[in-house]
């Protein structure tokens, strides 16, 4: 195992000498990831059709992407919309939410007690701020 640190960008990436290229570059991350415990509301349709509104907790998010759990069982290719609470000290005490939309890239079986699925959001480019006085008209 190497440790390799970028003092031009200050990322340290991990690697076994004996990954190819192509297991290297596969599975690189481009963004930082953060990982933040934000409250975050999760909408979209199920394979069967059906609408779907869930309250969850982010694990972790990043500027390309997020990692949470659900118990609505979405598939991969699934797209959703995710609203999350932004800190009140990151919005001046004013209640500031965000609104990302993306597709659902990975799937993994829960390691948290009471949801089902661990899901792996991938960003598109749409987002919207939503305040208070959005909320109200």
């Amino acid at each position: 195992m190497v440790n390799k640190t970028d003092t031009k960008k200050q990322k340290t990436t991990i690697f076994d000498e004996n990954d190819t290229l192509a297991e290297l570059i596969r599975n690189r991350r481009n963004e930082w990831r953060f990982d933040l415990p934000l409250p975050a509301m999760v909408e979209g349709v199920l394979p069967q059709g059906d609408t779907f509104h869930e309250k969850t907790t982010l694990q972790n998010i990043s500027s390309g992407g997020a990692y949470f759990t659900l118990d609505s069982s979405v598939t991969v290719g699934s797209k959703l919309n995710i609203i999350i609470d932004l800190p009140p000290n990151l919005t001046e005490g004013k209640r500031v939410r965000l609104r990302l939309a993306g597709l659902t890239v990975r799937l993994s079986r829960s390691a948290g007690a009471g949801k089902k699925q661990g899901i792996a959001l991938r960003f598109d480019e749409d987002y919207e701020f939503i305040t208070e006085n959005q909320e109200q008209e």
